[in-house]
């Protein structure tokens, strides 16, 4: 039976995981190595090795209604995208109000996970913590690794011949903090991710140039969409989902280009993706188009090779006198303290079931959380997964045959090389994702029922934002204002830039348009008729 549950790291998974095994009447014991809550978004101005690192200028790229725990929203007043500090801040907030602090272990450095002797008639597992240079080991019934992806830097430098010999700096951009140091500067970043862009637009106001050289090309969103509304209280919403899933697939790519390339044609700025049709995640950055047409940022391809000073690229176009070079190019997966095959179980690459449970384990007691990404947001996608974790833990839910979990796995692999492309991340589907997760403890809304019993919320719940909230309405864990959340979600995202009430606020009705395209056919059917 298992009753002790070792957590490692106390960011935003491994809070919720504290809490899910409270909920299920288990005992939690949470290693931090830092001496705060809040894991990624817990800014320092150094970079500490094992530790997640941001810059201070950072903010969210999902809007405070759709990054929220399910039963605990955003003040009202906060703005729709944070700054990291107004996360933390909500973080810490979060852990003090469900009492969670009493759980964590401060800098305690977790150094060995191992399975017990007797692991296969117990599960059990023995962990080796660090605290003060003094090592003590603890056996648990069961361990959630909630350490994160954005600890251990990928700096691809054997990709670039002549980088041993470049006399500028070069450095990843888990090191930078701020442009002040870079004034005046020649940098380059290499990488179109989301740091790499938000770097490269906060440097352009200082440096004398700064260049972006990219190998792929990405999309570009802003997280302003249609109407002036936050991006994702539009695009994640279950009947765009549905639409994108039941449509054939030339026309679901057709419209997710035209889409993009609503705001502006990437292919006149140097960003088109060599595969537009991949729904690799898209970049957020509001200013990025803005910058280049001021040309204070310029985009390049890929770098062929250093020089002393420059930088060739395979255009054969140079970049002169270089200061520094950036490299934006992402983290790699690594737990140094648990033996790589229990996760990389095949051509090592990460195996997981669902994203969560090794398949092999003769006993289903260890679970990754927060690894999965997906165009949601972590905070939900990991409150789900904990409590899913920690019910299988506790055997109220089962796991399938590793054959089976295997075949699951196989086919999921198939659908992200189709949708997402050869990538190391584990991405996928958020809605679809977070229903089947849903599914396993209950917790799935359920659409037609509520379309009988409630249809104000069963509209907004299927025509609305996908919002944390629906996944807390109903099952285990149901949260009584799922409701009212709900169907306030939009008075809160509009108070805060409603600081001058000129009118009534507008909230978007994505229903009644949905009707005009439906009903455009028919009078356009019925105009036809009357001429014949």
């Amino acid at each position: 039976m298992v009753k002790r549950v070792a957590i490692i790291g106390a960011g935003v998974s491994g809070l919720a995981s504290i809490r899910c095994c409270l909920e299920e009447g288990l005992e939690p014991t949470c290693f931090e190595r830092s001496n705060e809550v809040g894991g990624l978004w817990e800014f320092s101005d150094h970079s500490e090795e094992g530790r997640a690192s941001i810059y201070k200028s950072v903010f969210t790229n999902s809007s405070k209604e759709m990054m929220c725990f399910p039963d605990f929203p955003y003040p009202d007043d906060y703005p729709n995208y944070m700054h990291q500090s107004k996360v933390q801040n909500y973080i810490k907030t979060f852990a003090q109000k469900k009492n969670l602090f009493r759980y964590i272990q401060f800098e305690t450095l977790v150094t060995s996970i191992k399975k017990c002797p007797d692991f296969l008639i117990t599960g059990q597992w023995e962990i080796v913590s660090e605290k003060d240079e003094k090592q003590e080991s603890t056996i648990f019934d069961a361990v959630m690794i909630c350490s994160g992806h954005h600890v251990y830097p990928n700096l691809p430098t054997d990709s670039f011949p002549g980088l041993d010999r470049f006399q500028g700096y070069y450095l990843h951009s888990r090191d930078y903090k701020g442009p002040e140091v870079y004034k005046g500067k020649r940098v380059l970043v290499i990488g179109l991710g989301n740091s790499g862009c938000d770097i490269a637009v906060e440097l352009s106001r200082l440096v004398t140039q700064v260049i972006i050289s990219t190998r792929s090309g990405s999309w570009v969103m802003s997280r302003v969409w249609d109407d002036g509304y936050p991006w994702d209280m539009l695009y994640v919403t279950r009947f765009a989902s549905f639409l994108r899933n039941a449509l054939p697939s030339f026309v679901s790519d057709w419209l997710y280009v035209k889409k993009m390339n609503k705001w502006f044609k990437h292919e006149n700025y140097g960003l088109m993706p060599l595969n537009s049709t991949l729904r690799k995640e898209p970049v957020f950055n509001d200013e990025l188009p803005s910058r280049i047409l001021c040309g204070t940022v310029s985009i390049k391809p890929n770098v062929k090779e250093f020089t002393e000073t420059s930088a060739i690229f395979e255009d054969g176009t140079v970049f002169e006198a270089i200061d520094y070079v950036i490299f934006a190019t992402g983290y790699g997966y690594a737990y140094p303290f648990l033996d790589d095959s229990i996760i990389k179980s095949r051509n090592n690459e990460v195996t997981l079931f669902k994203g969560i449970f090794p398949p092999f384990l003769e006993k289903p007691t260890l679970a990754v959380i927060g690894l999965v990404q997906s165009l949601g947001a972590a905070i939900p996608t990991a409150d789900l997964q904990a409590r899913w974790a920690v019910k299988v833990f506790a055997n109220s839910c089962t796991l399938p045959t590793t054959n089976e979990m295997m075949d699951d796995i196989e086919e999921k692999m198939g659908k992200k090389l189709k949708w997402f492309g050869q990538s190391q991340t584990l991405q996928t589907d958020y809605i679809t994702y977070m229903d089947e997760l849903g599914s396993f403890i209950g917790a799935k809304p359920n659409i037609p029922w509520l379309f009988l019993t409630d249809p104000q919320l069963a509209l907004e719940v299927y025509f609305g934002p996908c919002s944390p909230y629906q996944f807390r309405l109903m099952g285990p864990g149901k949260w009584d204002g799922a409701r009212n959340a709900i169907l306030t979600q939009w008075d809160r995202t509009l108070k805060p830039t409603r600081t001058r009430a000129v009118s009534e606020a507008k909230r978007p009705q994505p229903f009644y348009n949905l009707l005009k395209i439906l009903l455009f056919p028919v009078l356009l059917l019925a105009v036809l008729l009357a001429f014949h």
